[in-house]
């Protein structure tokens, strides 16, 4: 079982899915973490979470190839 390392925070669904479609493309597995309030959708963060193998590449394309 992989151990996932978050990369990437954010407020907004549409950048956490490009992020991730991104990630995906480039063959990295990542999941989306949403830990926004269910009822109010107001508090809380996205997160893009990565194995512990792949942290130190999605980090770099996510910082380099992704620009919002």
């Amino acid at each position: 079982m992989a151990k996932w390392h978050k990369v990437y925070e954010t407020g907004s669904p549409i950048r956490a899915e490009i992020i991730k479609g991104v990630l995906t493309e480039r063959g990295i597995i990542a999941i989306i973490l949403n830990k926004r309030e269910s009822v109010y959708n107001i508090n809380g963060n996205i997160e893009i979470m990565t194995s512990t193998e792949d942290v130190v590449q999605a980090i770099n394309i996510i910082d380099n190839e992704i620009t919002f």
